[in-house]
């Protein structure tokens, strides 16, 4: 829309001058002025700022050319002028949508002066808004927020694409460090719910004797320390997502608890007996198998099945090939972008050194490697010795050693039990074996 353009649609000459002459007293504003309704229906692809149209044209009431003005675009504010103060008349045109209604007399300039420069300023900041939508949005796109290309990411985006036009619950499971929160993040401000609040908790952070207040509030007085009534994590989040990290921490007591708040979709304050409806999305996050957790006991199956929705596993890093030298070069960039520092670059034998490791903690492993790099380096170019990478390859030299097959396969499912976090069914996958078998050698070995 035009910020400076301004329609006058007035069959009257005189008046149509008049007010040309008092707003461009404005610099900014530049007026076309019209004779009757149709020629300026025929030059709304314009986009005017605002339209001021007389209420007496010929062969159109007022009442028709605001009607078809507003379905043509409804965002163009129009201000009626008239000659007669009939409040009836004004009242009616104010409930099909005018933006303002002035009577010709010597206050009407000054009150379409006050009008033009409200809707000016509304404008503004309505572009402004719209401005930061779209930084959000780009800020928080999927390629934007989470760096690289690989198969295995490319396959996490679809799901994640899937999820968007609809409500249901996303679970994500990965290894630490792997950027579960940013999956979360970018599901948020890529849905409907994105002009509402992103409120993330870790469960695991939080008292379990605090952890229900954190949730859903507490009244004043219900507990020793509650001095105000103070709502909770899921209220805070009405309307958009509430992101449970850590979720497998969570006690059985408080399990329950929630599973109630998600059959229920509402809350009940610590100290309270009033319901309050809550219209939350919810994503979790953990790095350990609910569903073995669930086996094991600890964790209710009901809220499993409640909670899982679509489940998203993210790759650790070590299975992300070449994005792992596209994250240590974004780092640095950006961490000499950050610290106002001449870009450096990593050497081809550093890129080697950095290919070779496994990275156990993901990441934000990486990260932090590259960071300290940056420092380290002496010069525009991060060598080998620059990265602070101590070595973990553990069983590489274990054929040289004399063991039986057995032993063999004990160090393996170690090794990989290790790698995945105890995760047996991801374990069994890798390997190509029953999870049987695992949960055997496990509990054979007391692995």
């Amino acid at each position: 829309m035009n910020t400076s353009l301004i329609f006058v649609v007035e069959d009257d000459s005189w008046y149509a001058d008049l007010l040309e002459y008092n707003l461009k007293l404005n610099p900014d504003y530049v007026v076309e002025k019209f004779t009757n309704a149709e020629d300026c229906f025929k030059n709304l692809y314009k986009q005017p700022m605002a339209i001021t149209l007389d209420y007496s044209l010929p062969g159109c009431t007022g009442g028709e050319a605001l009607a078809k003005i507003k379905k043509n675009n409804p965002l163009i504010p129009v201000i009626m002028i008239s000659g007669q103060e009939d409040i009836t008349t004004a009242i009616d045109l104010l409930k099909e949508g005018a933006y303002e209604y002035i009577v010709k007399n010597d206050d009407a300039p000054k009150r379409l002066w006050r009008a033009l420069t409200n809707i000016q300023e509304n404008h503004q900041l309505r572009q402004e808004n719209q401005t930061l939508k779209e930084a959000v949005t780009e800020k928080y796109s999927f390629s934007n927020l989470i760096i690289g290309q690989s198969a295995p990411l490319k396959s996490v985006f679809a799901l994640m694409q899937k999820a968007l036009n609809n409500n249901i619950s996303v679970s994500v499971y990965g290894e630490t460090g792997t950027g579960k929160d940013l999956v979360a993040k970018a599901l948020h401000y890529n849905s409907a719910r994105s002009k509402y609040p992103f409120v993330a908790i870790n469960v695991s952070a939080i008292p379990a004797d605090l952890i229900e207040s954190e949730l859903f509030g507490h009244e004043k007085g219900s507990f020793t320390g509650a001095v105000a009534q103070r709502i909770g994590k899921f209220e805070e989040a009405n309307k958009g997502t509430l992101f449970l990290d850590e979720i497998s921490e969570m006690d059985m007591n408080m399990q329950s608890k929630m599973l109630r708040v998600l059959q229920e979709r509402e809350i009940i304050r610590v100290g309270s007996n009033k319901e309050v409806k809550v219209d939350v999305r919810i994503i979790t996050a953990s790095n350990k198998d609910l569903a073995a957790l669930v086996k094991a006991g600890t964790f209710r199956m009901d809220l499993y099945y409640r909670l899982m929705g679509l489940p998203i596993v993210l790759p650790p890093l070590r299975e992300r090939g070449s994005d792992i030298l596209l994250l240590a070069n974004y780092f640095v960039k950006l961490f000499c972008k950050e610290n106002k520092m001449p870009l450096k670059t990593l050497s081809s034998q550093a890129q080697k050194k950095i290919i070779a490791y496994s990275f156990p903690g993901n990441i934000r492993e990486l990260k932090s490697i590259i960071e300290l790099s940056v420092i380290l380096s002496e010069g525009e170019i991060i060598m080998p010795d620059d990265l602070q990478i101590q070595s973990t390859q553990e069983g590489n030299n274990i054929l040289d050693q004399e063991l039986t097959m057995e032993e063999y396969n004990v160090r393996i499912l170690s090794h990989f039990l290790k790698m995945y976090n105890k995760n047996a069914v991801m374990v069994a996958n890798k390997l190509d074996i029953s999870r049987a078998t695992v949960y055997r050698m496990i509990s054979k070995y007391n692995l």
